[in-house]
């Protein structure tokens, strides 16, 4: 009777019983992530969740950077690049290595905070709220790892475009000349593109994840993971375009201090150079992002479940062995 029972609900049922377990994070988030197994519900686990999921981001995130670095490079020239200067093409791989050192830890940090923030939010909020949730996460990790991404890109940046040659040359030097502020040169303007970028890009992948797989009824394979990835990172690429612009002239000006500031970045580069330089370099960075995002969700989703299965396989053992 138990199976009858549960074999012929409505569709209209069925429906609600899926958006409500997606809505709960039963799917993917909540079983890799808060060990929850078959007969019994843990408790949210804080550190369990920062852990794993700063395994996951900073594995991503690292697959990411190796991955589409001479991109960068290219869209990092252009946008530093004034009036109609040409870009030199050699080097694209230059300030490789120091990059996965700050990448790894950056993408740890935000997804280590990003998700056991959302999932307390999407505890908190009603359904209809599950965007502010996405978007408040998001900036909330984007700030968190703002203090390992600035000095992470700044360095990168000034390498690409030839002032130095290593990370360790360039952390020696900007700190001799400009002091450790200059390591965290152009900060506000980071957190200017950085802080509507991860809100916006996490709230668009969140959202179309949980449409998409209320549309299939199922959880979506991993190619799917990474095809919306790459769609919500070339949308939020486009958007935040002239943001970025913004940030690689503040960051790369060094002790020059040719811009006093965003505002005066902004002013002097429509001056000087007309308002459509602040979309230079949006071809490559649509396609890095967009290509990144595919990477980095896709990365980011099969190192959860490679996760939650060890989790299980660790439980099944425990259980085996007290039985």
């Amino acid at each position: 009777m138990a199976m009858n029972a549960r074999s012929s609900p409505t569709k209209s049922s069925d429906e609600l019983v899926l958006r409500s377990e997606l809505w709960n994070g039963r799917d993917e988030p909540r079983v890799a992530f808060a060990s929850v197994n078959a007969e019994e519900d843990k408790p949210f686990n804080f550190l369990h969740v920062l852990f794993d999921c700063a395994i996951a981001g900073g594995t991503a995130g690292v697959f990411v950077e190796a991955a589409l670095y001479p991109i960068d490079t290219i869209k990092t020239r252009l946008q530093a690049a004034h009036g109609g200067g040409k870009i030199n093409l050699k080097g694209l791989y230059s300030g490789l290595v120091g990059n996965l050192a700050g990448a790894f830890p950056a993408s740890a940090i935000f997804l280590g905070i990003y998700e056991p923030v959302k999932q307390k939010l999407l505890e908190t909020f009603p359904e209809n709220l599950s965007a502010f949730a996405h978007l408040t996460a998001g900036a909330v990790g984007g700030a968190a790892s703002s203090l390992v991404r600035v000095p992470t890109e700044v360095i990168k940046q000034r390498i690409q475009t030839g002032q130095f040659t290593s990370a360790p040359d360039a952390v020696r030097l900007i700190v001799r000349r400009e002091g450790l502020k200059g390591l965290f040169a152009g900060y506000g303007s980071f957190l200017l593109r950085d802080l509507p970028f991860d809100a916006i890009q996490f709230c668009i992948y969140e959202q179309l994840l949980l449409g998409y797989k209320l549309a299939a009824r199922r959880n979506l394979s991993n190619t799917e993971n990474a095809i919306v990835g790459a769609f919500a990172g070339a949308i939020t690429g486009a958007v935040t375009a002239p943001l970025d612009v913004i940030k690689t002239r503040l960051m790369v000006q060094g002790s020059a201090n040719q811009y006093k500031g965003i505002c005066d970045c902004v002013s002097t580069i429509a001056r000087e150079e007309g308002i459509s330089t602040l979309f230079k370099g949006m071809g490559p960075r649509v396609l890095w992002i967009g290509i990144g995002g595919s990477i980095f969700f896709g990365v980011l989703e099969k190192t959860k479940v490679v996760l939650a299965q060890r989790h299980f396989n660790s439980q099944d053992s425990s259980s085996f062995k007290l039985d």
